[in-house]
């Protein structure tokens, strides 16, 4: 063989030993006591930012976010699991894009209206988008130092007008509507732009707000008065009634057994992860792969092994 088949003999073992890992590494996230039909808790993770975006999206699991799709698919396998009797959502999120939020708040919705409890058990940081989720749970567990809060919407853009002229640097654009480029980097907002920019983040702060009025049973003016985008801890959120207990996940999931009506010291648990099964893991763990590897990628890797006919993927 030459060296170019066995640099792509080498990449496919390569692959091979990353997707067993990636495998490997979620089994042992898995279940600690659900087999023969016992009742148990479901545990659902938030970590990272969230945003919209398709399953699996994150090769193998990685941190940093967390897709709206993925949270829906693992609530909802939560939901029509007749065993899993409470859901426990452990959350360390800085917050994220509002509609994925609303996504899995309204799975969160589902859930209850089947008759299930969610707890919720806050990380390091369960702030905006994140508290936005958890103010939709029955019951809220924080640590004293967590962060949360941020009740609040913005919205940023930059102007680099002015060193574009300096660099000689000019935009043209042509557009359909004279609204088409609002908060363009190449110009200001007009005052139109910037009211019509204003009502849209005050129509989502107001549904934010609404949301946490809502869920923590709280007069909404009440919640007004802290929802400036100000930072609590845990113990100020609990003062102010955003969290209703001080505990870590341990704590949070010991309540959701007694709500469960779950006794013993151990509570049975079942992590959707990732996916519960090897099976799922391997397609899920393939389909991130294959986004990773390009189509062009693939195919000098197939014709590269002196196939008889050229292979082309489309």
């Amino acid at each position: 063989m030459n060296n170019k088949k066995w640099i792509w003999i080498g990449m496919v073992v390569l692959f091979i030993m990353a997707l067993m890992v990636g495998i490997l590494s979620d089994v042992k996230k898995g279940d600690n006591a659900i087999r023969g039909g016992t009742d148990y808790v479901a545990v659902i993770r938030i970590d990272g930012a969230i945003v919209g975006g398709p399953r699996n999206d994150v090769l193998f699991g990685a941190s940093g976010m967390t897709t709206s799709e993925q949270i829906m698919y693992e609530m909802e396998k939560a939901r029509k699991d007749s065993r899993a009797k409470a859901v426990l959502i452990r959350i360390n999120s800085p917050g994220g894009s509002t509609g994925a939020t609303q996504e899995i708040a309204e799975e969160m919705d589902k859930i209850k209206s089947a008759g299930k409890p969610i707890i919720i058990s806050m990380g390091d940081t369960c702030a905006s988008a994140g508290y936005w989720i958890a103010s939709k749970g029955d019951y809220i567990f924080a640590n004293p130092a967590t962060l949360t809060g941020s009740i609040g919407v913005y919205m940023e853009y930059t102007n680099v007008e002015e060193l574009m002229n300096k660099l000689g640097i000019h935009s043209e654009k042509i557009k359909s509507g004279e609204h088409k480029d609002i908060m363009s980097m190449y110009r200001p907002m007009t005052p139109e732009e910037n009211q019509m920019i204003q009502q849209m983040v005050d129509d989502i702060y107001a549904q934010f707000v609404s949301t946490v009025a809502d869920g923590r049973q709280m007069d909404i003016e009440k919640v007004k008065k802290i929802a400036d985008g100000r930072i609590l801890t845990g113990k100020q959120a609990m003062d102010l009634g955003l969290v209703d207990a001080m505990g870590n996940y341990y704590d949070a999931l010991s309540y959701a057994g007694g709500r469960a009506g779950l006794d013993g010291e151990t509570i049975p648990t079942k992590k959707y992860t990732s996916g519960s099964s090897l099976r799922e893991i391997f397609y899920s763990e393939t389909e991130r792969m294959v986004q990773v590897f390009s189509k062009e990628m693939v195919t000098q890797m197939v014709n590269s092994l002196d196939a008889k006919e050229k292979v082309v993927i489309r």
